[in-house]
Order: C-alpha cells, then sequence, then structure tokens
C-alpha cells in the first residue's frame, strides 16, 4: 500500500514508524521513521512519512539537517514552530551526549593527551604518585585508577595491583603515568625498570602497556614538562 495522501492511522500496522519502532526497535527503523515519530503529525494531503522524507531529501544527511534553523524548518509544509522546537531540540541532545561521551572517554593514543588529561591532577603533590590510564580497544579512556603514592622521589608498583583494575574493567591496554615533584621529569633507573616489568606482565595477560609518561615541571631549556618512555625508546630494548 502506498502511504501517500493516507493518515498514517489509517496505514497498517507493520508500516506505522512508531508500531515499527516498538517492534524493530530503534535500530530497526529508518532515519524517516525516527523523524516522523518526533514530528507526530502530517497536514492536509501529506501524512507525517511524506513530511519526514521530504526533510531528509532537502537536506540529504542527519548532519546538515541538525544545523537548521527553526525558522528555516517553519518554511517547509507541515512543520510549524512547535515541531521545529521538537526537532532543535532532539538534535541539539545528541550533540551534547556525543559531547558529554567525548569528555567522558577520551582518546589516548598520544603522550600529549595523557599528561593534558592528568597534568592539573598532579600538579600540587608533594610527593610521587602512580596512576594507571585503563583503555578500550579503540585507545579511549575508560578509568583512571590510582595505584600507590609514595615519599618524596620514591614509589613502590606491584604489577598485581596494576593489572588487578585492569582486569576488572575489561581494558585493552594501558598507560602508566606518575609525577615527578623535583620537576625534572626525565626517568630515574627505578622508573625505566617498573616500566620494564609492567610491559612483561602485560605481554602474560595479554593487556598491552602502551606508555610510560612523567609529568614535572618545563624547565629552562624544555619544550615539555612531561616525558614519554616510549618516545624516548624504552619501550623497544
Amino acid at each position: 500500500m502506498t502511504t501517500r495522501h493516507v493518515k498514517v492511522k489509517d496505514l497498517p500496522v507493520t508500516l506505522r514508524p512508531r508500531e515499527r519502532l516498538l517492534a524493530n526497535g530503534p535500530d530497526g527503523v529508518s532515519s524517516g521513521d525516527l523523524l516522523a515519530i518526533l514530528l507526530r503529525t502530517g497536514t492536509a494531503g501529506r501524512n507525517v512519512i511524506q513530511v519526514a522524507e521530504e526533510l531528509l531529501i532537502q537536506h540529504q544527511t542527519l548532519e546538515r539537517l541538525s544545523r537548521v534553523t527553526v525558522p528555516e524548518l517553519c518554511k517547509i509544509k507541515g512543520i510549524g514552530r512547535d515541531k521545529a522546537a521538537t526537532l532543535v531540540a532532539a538534535f541539539t541532545l545528541a550533540r551534547r551526549m556525543a559531547e558529554e561521551m567525548r569528555q567522558e572517554q577520551p582518546l589516548l593514543d598520544r603522550a600529549e593527551l595523557v599528561a593534558d588529561l592528568m597534568r592539573e591532577q598532579v600538579r600540587a603533590c608533594e610527593v610521587e604518585n602512580f596512576f594507571v590510564l585503563l583503555l578500550n580497544t579503540r585507545r579511549r579512556l575508560i578509568q583512571v585508577v590510582p595505584i600507590s603514592q609514595g615519599t618524596l622521589d620514591t614509589l613502590l608498583v606491584h604489577p598485581r595491583e596494576v593489572f588487578r583494575a585492569a582486569i576488572a574493567a575489561n581494558a585493552a591496554a594501558i598507560v602508566l603515568i606518575h609525577n615527578h615533584p623535583s620537576g625534572d621529569p626525565s626517568p630515574s633507573e627505578a622508573d625505566v625498570q617498573v616500566t620494564r616489568d609492567l610491559i612483561r606482565s602485560g605481554k602474560l595477560l595479554k593487556i598491552e602497556v602502551l606508555d610510560h609518561v612523567i609529568i614535572g615541571s618545563k624547565l629552562a631549556g624544555q619544550e615539555r614538562d612531561f616525558v614519554s618512555l616510549r618516545d624516548l625508546g624504552y619501550f623497544y630494548t
């Protein structure tokens, strides 16, 4: 049955957008159906499915449609101020949700991003604090886990504590990070040894250690206030 000039309530149940969503789930319906559900009703001679289809045809992609203003939407026959406001609200919520997700799961595939994430947290620490960043398969943050706190320039880290958290969170990879209260982020022999121990443990557990970032202060002649042991070559020896 064609949907032209037929009210949605007169269509078979299998063709009604809301009923299709309830039966098939939100991923089982088209973008046109989802728009029709938001619009709720059509106009004289045009049911809501046709109005939704026109929106998609006119703007070609959902991303373009999401940028259309209320006055622009109101130019389309069948869309008044209330329907336009509903669409704008829905797209705005989607953008805000995406931003929240980006903030909650930052991408941490470079040492600079790790340092940016943790700098403020460790800046005022007067003793060394060791953290492990748990990452998913896409190198996005799952959780920041504090592991140990030591006296000035002294820190005890045991692989058991590091990988217990990673296993519990089903992490695919981890990044090690700690601060140097002295301000000099250069790795000590102990830092290098701990890193190599944890790399070996990670290989046994199939959890990759991606990097060990040490944050200090930006000293004279230095461009950065941190170092990456991977960038320094300690992961390749």
